[in-house]
């Protein structure tokens, strides 16, 4: 099994699970067993606790992870399903480290960071590798090059880089960055420079540099940076902007680096990947084209001071926005900015992504009943999902005082309750996760999408309270599937609009490209004017 592991420097948000995920995809193109790992060096054990303001999203994995982003690039990517065990993060690696020593495993031994944490890093990465039986595993180290706390699994990637024969050894990709000032007019290479001195002073030596501009890398800036880092020309890549991030393993591609890690890994025969191509170039081409029919949807969140805590969901709107041919415009609505009467007017769709806490749950309430009172294209997602159903029971039913008890625990009217086995739990790692398999209704628009069941993704602690349902119902509201027996609500729709649903799962995370998720598609599609 061979190892390309991907670094990166001078910033953070440059791109380094886009590069990952590009040269995996490029791998798998070319006939490769492939998967990815992201390496996380904070303290938290995992991203479940973290706010999506400061860290973006929470990806959720099947097996009910609560994972760093870039575990859906490699899953959009590869289009294949990435288990938790593939985000480590120093918390994990600390904590088996020290269970080790509980039970004497280190023989009396003085624990170090070299070369406990680093056999025990290393151990991580290469039990997944063999494990799945993989031909290459991308390893994608969080952080910049130079964080303290990145530094034992650099140094373990390191090891790893020397150990074996030379065709054996892994590859290193650093990604840097070289800015363009209007003032100066041409590419500065300094940043990249003091990253890979900063890169080799702890003992790698990167074989490519994937560099980030605006325009493409100009010869003489590529010829410059190979001159003071080491790097030969050819392997210095432009990671210029682009249209898609679905187009950056073309542009790799055309600068070679599948030859040059062909050739570095001593790998032949492979088989022609021609066809795998084709069917790639067909699945992201709609992405870079602009349609002359546009779907304007307001997207409105707890979150949105960062475009990062709703990744998936901007994915997941364009996964379907291609498939059906029309373009789509996101604006970020701040819940918390909502006024009594919304203004919904210059918008085709409003889409409520998931929350936790009472922040802007009162504009959320507010946008969804003018949603349903107008009859504006409405989808609500898991916290989207519940308030729509507080909204229905204050506006169709008249109950004021109707709301969930993760805002107002003393309502006599409680929508949305706690979970049962929800009291008590620690924060972390304890809420509903992972993949459910979910009953539908025949004869309701959740059963034209998903026939009679589906297996979806979950992240909550509240639920709809079954007491309440008759009511619900009474007034129009139709639950059209649940999970676990009946005991859980999971769709709710409202048959007399043109499209209104929320639903209790995240279907963004199950939305790959090519494959738009249905409840994305169908709301589009209604927003579009296609339904």
């Amino acid at each position: 099994m061979k190892y390309i592991f991907v670094t990166g420097g001078v910033m953070s948000g440059l791109g380094k699970g886009v590069v990952a995920s590009s040269t995996a995809k490029l791998l798998q193109l070319a006939g490769l067993e492939v998967s990815c790992i992201k390496i996380d060096p904070y303290l938290n054990y995992d991203a479940g606790t973290m706010n999506p303001v400061a860290h973006g999203e929470v990806f959720v994995t099947e097996d009910g992870g609560e994972c760093d982003m870039d575990m859906g690039n490699y899953e959009r990517f590869l289009n294949r399903n990435i288990p938790k065990s593939h985000n480590v993060t120093t918390a994990q690696v600390f904590s088996s480290v020290i269970e080790a020593e509980r039970d004497g495993r280190y023989l009396g031994a003085c624990v170090q960071i070299i070369p406990h944490v680093t056999d025990e890093i290393k151990r991580r990465i290469a039990a997944i590798g063999e494990g799945e039986s993989l031909d290459v595993l991308v390893v994608e180290c969080g952080g910049t090059v130079g964080d303290i706390e990145s530094l034992p699994f650099l140094e373990a990637l390191r090891q790893m880089g020397v150990a074996g024969p030379p065709e054996d050894r892994a590859l290193f990709v650093h990604v840097t960055l070289a800015p363009s000032l209007e003032v100066v007019g041409e590419q500065k290479t300094k940043p990249t420079q003091h990253s890979v001195q900063e890169l080799r002073r702890i003992g790698i030596q990167p074989d490519y540099l994937a560099v980030r501009c605006t325009a493409p890398l100009l010869d003489k800036t590529r010829e410059k940076l190979a001159m003071f880092t080491g790097v030969r020309a050819q392997d210095v890549l432009s990671c210029h902007d682009a249209e898609s991030i679905f187009e950056v393993p073309r542009m790799l591609y055309k600068q070679g680096i599948m030859d040059s890690m062909f050739r570095k890994f001593g790998m032949v025969g492979l088989v022609d990947s021609s066809e795998r191509w084709d069917a790639w170039n067909d699945t992201v081409r709609p992405f870079a084209v602009r349609h002359s029919r546009e779907a304007r949807i307001a997207m409105v969140g707890k979150y949105v001071a960062l475009t990062d805590s709703y990744v998936s969901v901007n994915h997941a709107l364009r996964h379907a926005a291609a498939d059906l041919g029309v373009s789509v415009s996101i604006d970020l609505v701040d819940s918390e900015t909502v006024g009594e009467d919304p203004d919904l007017s210059g918008y085709d769709g409003i889409l409520v992504p998931g929350g936790f806490g009472t922040r802007g749950a009162e504009g959320i309430i507010r946008v969804a009943e003018a949603s349903r009172k107008r009859d504006v294209p409405y989808l609500g997602i898991c916290f989207g999902f519940q308030l729509a159903a507080v909204a229905f029971a204050r506006g169709a039913l008249g109950i004021p005082d109707a709301d969930t008890a993760e805002i107002s625990p003393d309502s006599a009217h409680q929508v949305v309750h706690l979970l049962p086995d929800q009291d008590d739990h620690a924060t972390g790692g304890s809420l509903r996760l992972g993949a459910h398999n979910i009953a539908v209704r025949p004869g309701t628009m959740a059963g034209r999408l998903y026939g009679r069941g589906v297996s979806r993704r979950h992240r909550h602690r509240y639920e709809i309270n079954r007491s309440m349902m008759p009511e619900l119902e009474s007034g129009g509201l139709v639950f059209s599937a649940d999970s676990d027996g009946g005991r859980r609500m999971e769709i709710l729709e409202v048959p007399r609009c043109r499209f209104y649903m929320g639903v209790q799962f995240h279907p963004e995370f199950s939305s790959r490209p090519g494959f738009p998720e249905a409840s994305y598609r169908a709301f589009v599609g209604a927003a579009a004017g296609m339904a």
